[in-house]
Formats: structure tokens, C-alpha cells, sequence
């Protein structure tokens, strides 16, 4: 028998060289695992190679046989696909909320999930040019105390920072802590944010996670009422444009027919499409009215126009006309 402690965990090491080499479309012969455990320090022989995959299958690996010439072994089937692992990883390097060592970090974490040869893959398809990261590395840190605050139904306190006018941050509030009953935590546009009732304004308030600093669960009980028992957030991330929250209106918009996917990729199944005419759709839909959401449809160009209610044609009409004063 083998003095080498390592060959005790032989059956490991294989499940290890089969995890990093092989996937459905590449193999390892008897030999070749043999090679590659000889490098671990490990003898083995093939007899005792077969006891160790078949006792790998009744762990419920799915290590499949290829007949090959020479015969192949690989791990078929992973926890991720390949495709999955793309859109895990592009979702990642997407986040503005991380910051590069995080992103770097995570990716590398996914990267593991594959074989060496999707390792490969994925390196190629990783490009996402320009992103914006975050300089902080304690937003997941925080949103774990956020979460430890509802939990416990106690208020939360911390520094919020802005931008100035020259590109310098500074503290909101005069410096002082913000002290408020955390509801909820969305995640939109590559930010998490903070739902909050705040106590001095009497309403809910949004706070973007990484901007929030030296987040600490506080010692006062959480506000109760109304209002914070029944808001949801659930069905409206497509009425609110850019988390400008403003009051819900039901909007009808007339849409070219070649911009009908726009309408469809932003509000889903929740709008309600009819035939306006034989080049124009009816799109019903709820929004919540904010200079954002004129934005949105003053960037459209007239493809996609405010039809109803007149109250709200008059809003924006009011808004186009300033900012052509703004020019």
C-alpha cells in the first residue's frame, strides 16, 4: 500500500481532473487520467481507476463513456451551462454597483464552475467596454446590516453623499446621519436602492446603496404604519423611469409600427396594444409621470406620441417648451 496520504483521496482527485478537463464535447482517456494523477503523486492503475468512477456515478456525478478511439470519460452534465455561465459573467462585468476587484473577483468565482475549456470561451466572451464602476467594496456588506435592520424592525443610520458642482462628493443632510425605517431593497439599472420612511419627511425615500456610508443598524424601533404595511414592490420597475418616483397615471401613446418592440421590451405584457390605424399601434400603459418619462418620450423623436389624458399631454407640452428655453 502507498505511504503518499494523497492516495487515500485518489477518487477526489479524480473527480477534480474530470471537473477542470472535461465537459460534453472533451474527454479524458484511462491514460490520461492516469498521466494526470501521476502528477499529484498519485499510482494508480486502471482496475482501480473503474472503481473509482463508477463510485463517482453512485455519488451522482454524470460521468459519461465515450466510445472514442481511445476510449473517453467526462463529466457531462454541470450545476451551469455553458450559455448560463455567459450571462452570469456578462451580468457581473455589467454591474456599476461593483468595483473592479469585486467584479474580478466574482467572475473568476463563475469561471470555476466550468472546464478548462469553457474557461476559454468565457474569457472571450468577457467585454463590456466603458462600464462604470463603483469605488466601494461594502455595498454587499451593507445591504446584509439593511437586511439585519428589517429583521430586527429597527431604524437604520448613515451618511449619504452627493456630488457638487465641481465633481467633488460631500454629505447631504449637513453632514449628519440619516436616520430612517428601511422597507425594501430594489435593484434597477445596475444600482441597488434603499426604500426608506422618513420620519422628518413623512414619505417614503430612495437612497442608491453605494452612495450610503458607515451603515449601521440603529437602536431605535423601525416607524410603524399604513403605508410602509402595504407598499410593494411588486409589477411597477416598468412604470418608474430611472427611480423617479411621481404620481401613477394611466398613459395612452400612439407608436409607429417599427417602434412597437420599444414599447413591448420596456413595458411587456403590462401594456395593453390595440390597432390604431394601418401604420400605428394604441399602447395603453401605467407610468409614473416625471420629467424622465417625457425625456423617454421626447427621445423617440415623435415615433412614439402622448395621446391621452389631456392633462397629461399638457404637462408635457409644458416640459418641451422649457427646455426649448433652456437652449
Amino acid at each position: 500500500m502507498s505511504n503518499n496520504p494523497k492516495a487515500k483521496l485518489k477518487t477526489l482527485y479524480v473527480m477534480r481532473i474530470l471537473q477542470d478537463e472535461t465537459d460534453a464535447e472533451h474527454g479524458l482517456s484511462l491514460r490520461q487520467i492516469i498521466e494526470r494523477l501521476a502528477d499529484y503523486g498519485i499510482q494508480a492503475e486502471r482496475k482501480g481507476l473503474y472503481r473509482d468512477i463508477e463510485a463517482l456515478r453512485e455519488f451522482g456525478i454524470d460521468i459519461q463513456t465515450y466510445q472514442r478511439n481511445p476510449v473517453q470519460y467526462a463529466i457531462a452534465t454541470r450545476d451551469f451551462t455553458l450559455s448560463e455561465l455567459m450571462l452570469l459573467v456578462d451580468a457581473v462585468e455589467s454591474c456599476k454597483f461593483l468595483t473592479k476587484r469585486q467584479s474580478r473577483s466574482l467572475t473568476t468565482n463563475l469561471k470555476l464552475l466550468a472546464s478548462d475549456h469553457e474557461r476559454a470561451l468565457l474569457d472571450r466572451r468577457i467585454h463590456v467596454p466603458g462600464r462604470i464602476t463603483s469605488k466601494r467594496d461594502s455595498v454587499f456588506q451593507d445591504i446584509d446590516t439593511l437586511h439585519d435592520a428589517m429583521r430586527l424592525q429597527k431604524k437604520v443610520e448613515f451618511k449619504y453623499y452627493k456630488y457638487a458642482l465641481d465633481g467633488t462628493r460631500y454629505a447631504t443632510h449637513d453632514g449628519k446621519k440619516h436616520v430612517v425605517t428601511p422597507v425594501g431593497i430594489a435593484f434597477s439599472d445596475g444600482y441597488y436602492y434603499l426604500t426608506a420612511w422618513n420620519d422628518d419627511h413623512g414619505n417614503m425615500t430612495e437612497f442608491r446603496i453605494d452612495r450610503m456610508e458607515s451603515v449601521r443598524v440603529s437602536d431605535e424601533r423601525a416607524t410603524k404604519n399604513d403605508e410602509i404595511t402595504h407598499h410593494t414592490f411588486e409589477g411597477d420597475g416598468h412604470e418608474l423611469f430611472g427611480r423617479f418616483g411621481g404620481d401613477p397615471v394611466t398613459a395612452t401613446l400612439l407608436v409607429n409600427a417599427d417602434k412597437v418592440e420599444i414599447i413591448m421590451d420596456r413595458f411587456g405584457d403590462s401594456a395593453e396594444m390595440y390597432r390604431h390605424d394601418g401604420g400605428t399601434a394604441k399602447a395603453i400603459v401605467k407610468v409614473h409621470k416625471s420629467e424622465q418619462f417625457f425625456g423617454w418620450l421626447a427621445g423617440l423623436g415623435g415615433t412614439v406620441r402622448l395621446h391621452a389624458p389631456k392633462s397629461l399631454k399638457k404637462e408635457y407640452r409644458e416640459y418641451l417648451l422649457k427646455m426649448a428655453d433652456a437652449l
